[in-house]
């Protein structure tokens, strides 16, 4: 390694006359440092002028100055040479850093294969009490699979400073290390032709009121449906739409709301192939239908619904999602890059190098690309924070928006197609996520189409393409540059200071085209969409757009490589393995309900102890009902203890939906630990109830009759807790479950054995008794009592009290029996949860409810109105909503709100404080202070995550929970809540 020659010192010296009558001899010294300023010294005293002072006070004066020179001289000359040493010792550091970290890369060269891609170079800063060495970083070799949080964030932290341009910079580096390598990155292009989506409704005539009226015609026009005399319709969605999505180019998707965006994008990331939507047209992936590959693994839809587990923070929603998204492509990818730089003997960047091993390995439980997709998305304020909903306090409904779109993105997919990702996203950060996906598809090559409802001027200028749709219908996709040139062309011009998105929505409304027309001097009449659509057609890019999907795609330029043939990104062991992380975690969260139960359980037995107790109960026909009504409540209390399961198991079936269709994983991987680990509690409140009763009430004393009832008790609340499941499964909603719950509790319990006796039930019903649960539940239970040695001693005539008491139910069977109910209720629990997983599988998604529509608005769509166009639709309205006068309004008294140093306190989050976060409560409203007045609207405006919400709610009165400080007056007298709800309203911002 070359060193830097030492820098130069060069001294003069000049002496002055011998003479005997002058001074001691003086010196002229002249100090030049190569690369430091030059230090100069004239001594007077050698000059002939000086020579000519006379008086000894003035020499006397000007030796001491000279002293006073060259002490200066001799401190500044000590100073240069220290910064000189410090120079030059950092350099040589500088110099053995290098050298050591060829050394360690050398090494890391030289381990096999399968150690190399996941061995790194971390920073490894030096002990901080060395003043020379504080500042200097060197490396250390880590296993990447072994980063801890506090590792990871700092990496992060240290590699993205500035969002935007250090963003830029990573993935500038990334692809620049592939390029150097000659690897080539996957690419995916989207074609779409002739593409049409038609729905079928239900034609209904007047307004489809949920009246009583209604209710019952629906019902008959069902049965009409059955007998084949169908009132149905169709409905054209999209109608014949074609274009073509390049990688490397992100597309802006523009229209107004119910033009067919959502239906589009679905449409193209193969979500409709399952619906009832019928698909008509070709969709390819660099050339290939979506049936020779998978879609849902290939590119990736962003719903604009916000759907995730309330109970889970926001980093581990983002650590599952790319743990089941797997790596993709960056496994392999990585693999051949590390073969051809060894070959070619290429050093990398160590942060870069480590950053792309560690987002390469497969099945980790956290992530360094997690906290950089925390990072970049601004999220990192709120990783700790559960997501929350409704009844659970959480992140903001702008951080939630920004979970959904980080949720997908972390993944490893080459095309994303994202529905309305801004809503309820402020303009700046809006403008942020947009410009990282920019980064993300013009360096790595994405295709990303993404729908913006109303995006600003400069998130628009981030598009290269713009998709301008309408009533179905592509009007324009091309450049975003020539998209004003082509309505210029029409007409239209888009003003100085107006919004090119706005004024493209605008421009193909009726309502609004108006005022764009610019030919003044020609008179203007309305251009409708088809016209628009044909001009596109004619024009260069519209032709040019025909052109290319006429032609076949080159296959041989990306292949089927760039597209996922797999279903599942992990091996079915890891699939098992990361749901039954992420139940046990969710029933971690849950724990209060189960600590609820326990506490609930232990109560109630304590009551049941008081009412059968042992000292009044004794071994003989007249008690033997008392023992047989005990232990049909021990029934009753096992299996409505299950109950909760419908609640907990509803609540989570639209995460599940959603992360099926998005392939995830499958139904039985969810199924599985979702029993599995339910067992310790089962065996835990089962052994609560039985150790606590068992001897208290009285029942046969032997520990083989503890174990046999608790084995019993063991099994009917397993079975319990499995067929509300299964209830949940198929009810799907939380009103629907809990109903067919309570039925299905009032069926088993009639059935069991005790309300209605065996030999009481008619012959046609007893199958009812062989099929439930509870039954097989009694067996075990009064056949391990009755049948014990202390009941066979009481004789009454040729049988014993016991075999008497179990005839009288009809229980009498053989005590082999016992073991036969054992197996009945672990094969309910198996057959249970079986049917559970089928019914997660096959079961379409709630809340997708079948269209309807008007037959007057089905004729106005297909132009079946007679002798009236739209211009006299138009004129009709106004007309009608012109005379809608004279109406009666309500009186109401204005009332002002005025608040005066408003706080509000919540308990500090215990992720929080397990990452060292100290204080025990977190402010989330610091000192407002304001007052709404009547007749003023007043604006409240702020960046995601700034507390709007959170102040709306205080106001408003809806915070159950946190601390409130602070003065709220309503028309001057303090706020009382009870009186309050009654003179206000709140429009919440989630649907």
């Amino acid at each position: 390694m070359r060193r830097n020659a030492l820098p130069k010192l060069e001294g003069s010296v000049f002496e002055s006359n011998r003479l005997a009558s002058s001074p001691p001899r003086t010196l002229n010294v002249s100090i030049s440092l190569s690369g430091f300023a030059s230090l100069q010294v004239w001594n007077p005293l050698v000059h002939p002028p000086m020579a000519q002072l006379e008086g000894s006070d003035e020499i006397e004066s000007m030796r001491i100055e000279l002293a006073e020179i060259g002490r200066s001289i001799r401190s500044s000359f000590r100073s240069q040479v220290s910064s000189l040493r410090s120079v030059i010792s950092e350099h040589h550091c500088e110099v053995d850093d290098n050298d050591e970290y060829e050394l360690q890369w050398a090494a890391v060269q030289r381990l096999p294969t399968f150690e190399r891609v996941t061995t790194a170079l971390f920073d490894d800063k030096r002990e901080e009490g060395k003043a020379d060495t504080a500042n200097i970083k060197r490396k250390r070799v880590i296993n990447v699979t072994k980063l801890g949080a506090d590792e990871r964030h700092m990496f992060i932290e240290n590699l993205i400073k500035h969002i935007e341009h250090d963003n830029l910079r990573l993935l500038q580096k990334l692809r620049d290390r592939i390029d150097r390598a000659g690897v080539q990155l996957p690419i995916v292009e989207v074609r779409y032709k002739n593409l049409c989506v038609q729905a079928e409704c239900q034609l209904v005539h007047g307004k489809p009121l949920p009246t009583l009226w209604n209710a019952t015609k629906s019902v008959f026009s069902g049965v009409a449906n059955l007998l084949g005399s169908k009132q149905e319709a169709k409905i054209s969605i999209l109608k014949d739409v074609s274009g073509n999505l390049k990688p490397g180019r992100m597309t802006l998707l523009l229209g107004p709301p119910g033009c067919g965006k959502t239906t589009l994008l679905m449409a193209l990331a193969g979500k409709l192939r399952q619906s009832s939507l019928e698909v008509v047209g070709e969709i390819t992936y660099n050339g290939y239908g979506l049936d020779e590959f998978n879609p849902q693994k290939t590119s990736t839809y962003i719903s604009q619904y916000d759907l995730h587990t309330p109970e889970m923070t926001v980093r581990e929603t983002l650590d599952f999602s790319a743990r089941f998204q797997g790596v993709g492509s960056r496994a392999v990818i990585m693999k051949e890059v590390i073969r051809r730089e060894k070959q070619a003997g290429i050093i990398p960047n160590p942060d870069v190098d480590a950053y792309m091993k560690a987002i390469s390995v497969e099945g980790m439980e956290s992530t360094l690309h997690t906290d950089y997709i925390l990072k970049i998305l601004g999220l990192d304020i709120c990783s700790d924070i559960m997501v929350g909903d409704a009844i659970r306090r959480g992140i903001s409904g702008g951080e939630k928006k920004r979970l959904t779109t980080g949720e997908m993105i972390v993944g490893p997919t080459k095309a994303l197609f994202m529905d309305e990702i801004s809503n309820g996203l402020d303009s700046s950060t809006t403008f942020q996520i947009i410009s990282c996906l920019q980064h993300l598809a013009h360096i790595t090559d994405a295709t990303a189409l993404i729908s913006l409802l109303q995006p600003a001027p400069e998130t628009f200028d981030l598009f290269d393409d713009v998709i301008l749709m309408a009533e179905g219908k592509v009007v324009y996709h091309g450049p975003c540059t020539t998209i004003c040139k082509f309505f210029e062309d029409s007409g239209f011009k888009c003003p100085e200071r107006k919004g090119i998105a706005d004024f493209l929505q605008e421009v193909i409304s009726r309502k609004d085209q108006v005022q764009y027309w610019y030919h003044k001097e020609q008179p203007y009449s309305y251009v409708s969409v088809d016209q628009f659509i044909q001009k596109f057609k004619e024009c260069k890019i519209g032709l040019s757009l025909d052109e290319e999907l006429s032609k076949p795609f080159n296959k041989t330029q990306s292949g089927k490589d760039s597209l996922s043939l797999k279903t599942y990104s992990l091996s079915k062991w890891e699939l098992f393995k990361a749901c039954s992380m992420r139940e046990f975690l969710l029933m971690k969260r849950n724990s209060f309900m189960y600590v609820f139960k326990s506490v609930q359980l232990v109560i109630v037995a304590s009551m049941t102890m008081t009412v059968f107790l042992r000292t009044k109960m004794a071994v003989d026909l007249i008690h033997a009902s008392y023992f047989m009504g005990s232990l049909f409540f021990t029934l009753i209390i096992l299996v409505v203890d299950g109950f909760p399961e419908l609640s907990m198991t509803v609540s989570r079936l639209q995460v599940f939906y959603k992360q099926r269709e998005l392939c995830f994983y499958p139904a039985w991987a969810y199924a599985i630990p979702a029993a599995i680990l339910k067992f310790p509690l089962s065996l835990l409140e089962s052994f609560l109830w039985t150790s606590l009763t068992y001897y208290v009430i009285g029942y046969s004393p032997e520990f083989g009759g503890f174990f046999r009832q608790f084995l019993v008790c063991f099994g009917v609340h397993l079975s319990s807790m499995s067929m509300f499941r299964l209830i949940a499964s198929f009810s799907q909603t939380i009103v629907a479950s809990t109903t067919a719950g309570s039925l299905m509790l009032l069926i088993i319990s009639s059935f069991g054995g005790f309300i209605v006796p065996k030999p009481s039930m008619p012959p046609w019903l007893k199958w009812g008794f062989w099929l439930d649960p509870m039954s097989y539940g009694e067996i075990g239970l009064t056949l391990n009592e009755f049948l014990a040695r202390r009941w066979g001693k009481v004789k009454f005539g040729n049988t014993t009290a016991g075999q008497q008491t179990l005839e009288s139910r009809g229980l009498n069977f053989d005590s082999y029996f016992y073991w036969i109910s054992i197996a009945a209720l672990f094969g309910f629990t198996v057959l249970f949860n079986a049917i559970f997983t089928l019914a997660l599988t096959f079961l379409k998604p709630p809340g997708k409810s079948r269209a309807i529509i008007s037959s007057e608005r089905y004729s106005q769509l297909q132009g079946l109105e007679d002798g009236r166009d739209s211009g006299s639709i138009h004129k009709e309205s106004r007309s009608i909503a012109g005379t809608r006068k004279g109406k009666m309004v309500l009186p109401f008294e204005p009332l002002a709100v005025a608040f005066q140093d408003v706080q509000y306190y919540v308990d500090t989050p215990l992720e929080m404080r397990k990452r060292g976060f100290k204080q025990r409560k977190l402010q989330l409203l610091s000192d407002i202070t304001g007052a709404f007045r009547p007749g003023i609207l007043t604006a409240l405006m702020g960046v995601s995550g700034a507390g709007k919400t959170t102040l709306m709610d205080v106001l408003s009165g809806r915070k159950t929970g946190g601390t409130i400080e602070g003065e709220i007056r309503i028309g001057g007298y303090l706020k009382v809540q009870d009186t309050f709800a009654r003179v206000s309203g709140y429009c919440e911002q989630t649907d």
